[in-house]
């Protein structure tokens, strides 16, 4: 049985994933409305430099691509998930050619790049390194020229039960004022990640996790909370910002190096530079901890200086502005946190179990990644999956995820509706660094928790029917990530547990997080 097409969707966030759920829903004839609390440029998909993955090359199939997925999620890949990402890939890639583009080539052909864990040559870039930058440019200009709506600086604060199209959104200008209230239609949230939580981050201050807190309040179940990818190499100075420095670096010869000059990849893995993105993470911390160096070195200076600096002319810019050339110096670097592999459950069309709320992208968990994406895979999940929500807003079918783990309830509720917002936020950052970063224990994780939930206490609104405000869903989402962090008691993937060291098999599957509402407090 079929449903009715709402015929405005509201769409949450203006990246790689907002951005063309709008373009193609649009082009189904629907008439969708974006919306962004910042500018519309400002996502994480403008400072993604590595590139997209697709199996295009003669030597490449999405078969090749889907055994290397499976392969750098640590047991956890969904399958099915992973081959519509890696089949419908080269369909997506053509997308993006028809609305501009402009992928770097050689002799005619797309340029190839190599990145960790990739078995072949498959990532596609632009502009050197600013691939992220072309795509987010070429899908900005297709939206204005549509007439597609578009607000800027209007913030989702919360989602409410609703009719049969959708639940009831909530909206309200950057400041938090004026709330407007909209219903009976479907809302897909593409509001990105929550890696500026952390203290060390190579994300935007927008990306605060704000997205999952809200769905999560309105019933929707979260899975993979534990597995925060953090990238290994961004750019370390004192008062610097923290500039990433892609992978694709790596992947065209570059070697890491400790204070003294070592290439210390070479006994940490067999793959050395190219291991997996929670390895060498991992191996940079304990380098760093080992020496007692703040930072280690990322020596490209075996690349040729011309393929350099065409190859990576953003990194190059940043670089010089701090008296550094990368074909002579070597370039300090740290991990820090990059991408949130977890997020809102959704099936394969981006459904999740709260009727009319879709997701997609990175605030999504469609099981694409399992415990450890794989590079490069992150711009191409927000197309993939958001053509399929596109198809579905224009065609719906029933249907819900379906989660076979352990379910946890995570008791949330009603506070003091007080919090002190920059102090507040900014210890929330060191404590998610300190205690639920690349290395975690039982002792730190639980630690943790105290402290948010204290913190919780404070920020949350005093009232259920009040709107929690960015700082109260800050700490909700960074609870999240250290409850399903201290559930899993083994080590997978991005998620690593000095205190359970190995990887278990009764660890193989999923941790659901449900909202459990705490009644309102007596005052």
């Amino acid at each position: 049985m079929t449903t009715r097409a709402a015929r405005r969707p509201l769409i949450v966030g203006s990246g790689i994933a907002g951005l063309y759920v709008a373009l193609r829903s649009h082009e189904f004839g629907l008439h969708p409305t974006v919306i962004t609390k910042a500018r519309l440029e400002e996502s994480n998909t403008r400072y993604a430099q590595g590139g997209i993955a697709a199996a295009i090359g003669p030597d490449d199939s999405p078969a090749r691509h889907l055994n290397d997925t499976i392969r750098a999620g640590a047991g956890l890949v969904d399958r099915a998930a992973a081959r519509v990402l890696t089949s419908e890939a080269p369909a997506r890639i053509a997308d993006l050619v028809r609305y501009g583009v402009p992928f770097d080539t050689v002799e005619g052909q797309i340029a190839l790049g190599q990145e960790a864990a990739h078995s072949r040559r498959r990532i596609l870039h632009a502009g050197g390194d600013a691939t992220g930058l072309s795509i987010e440019e070429a899908l900005k200009r297709h939206v204005l020229a549509a007439g597609i709506e578009v607000r800027e600086r209007t913030s989702l604060r919360a989602l409410r039960p609703g009719g049969r199209d959708g639940p009831v959104a909530v909206l309200s200008d950057a400041e938090g004022r004026h709330a407007e209230v909209l219903t009976s239609q479907p809302v897909v949230l593409a509001t990105g990640g929550a890696g500026s939580l952390y203290r060390q981050s190579s994300n935007p201050s927008i990306a605060t996790g704000e997205g999952v807190a809200i769905a999560f309040r309105a019933g929707a179940l979260l899975t993979d909370m534990e597995f925060i990818q953090f990238h290994p190499t961004v750019f370390w100075r004192e008062g610097a910002p923290r500039f990433l420095i892609t992978e694709a670096l790596r992947g065209e010869g570059a070697v890491l190096r400790n204070n003294a000059g070592e290439r210390f990849m070479l006994r940490q893995h067999k793959d050395a530079e190219l291991a997996p993105r929670d390895v060498v993470a991992r191996a940079i911390d304990r380098e760093m901890q080992r020496t007692g160096h703040p930072c280690v070195y990322l020596d490209a200076t075996g690349i040729p200086r011309d393929r350099l600096f065409t190859r990576f002319p953003s990194i190059c810019h940043f670089l010089a502005t701090y008296g550094l050339d990368p074909s002579r110096d070597p370039i300090p670097v740290t991990p820090a946190a990059h991408f949130m592999i977890g997020g809102v459950t959704t099936d394969l069309e981006g459904r999740t179990n709260v009727r009319g709320l879709y997701a997609c992208g990175e605030v999504a968990s469609t099981g694409v990644h399992g415990a450890n994406r794989l590079a490069s895979n992150s711009l191409l999940e927000g197309l993939v999956f958001g053509e399929r929500v596109a198809r579905q807003l224009a065609h719906p079918l029933p249907g819900a995820p379906k989660h076979s783990g352990p379910r946890v309830d995570v008791p949330w509720g009603p506070g003091e509706g007080k919090g002190r917002e920059v102090a507040a936020f900014e210890e929330v950052r060191d404590i998610l660094w300190n205690d639920v970063g690349i290395v975690r224990s039982a002792t730190g994780l639980e630690s943790a928790l105290s402290s948010f939930e204290r913190l919780g206490r404070v920020a949350e609104p005093a009232r259920p029917d009040d709107l929690p405000g960015p700082l109260a869903n800050a700490i909700l989402t960074a609870t999240l990530i250290a409850r399903a962090a201290w559930t899993r008691t083994e080590s997978r993937g991005a998620h690593y547990r000095i205190d359970f060291p190995e990887r278990l098999p009764e660890w193989l599957r999923r941790i659901g997080l449900r909202y459990a509402p705490l009644p309102a407090r007596r005052r």
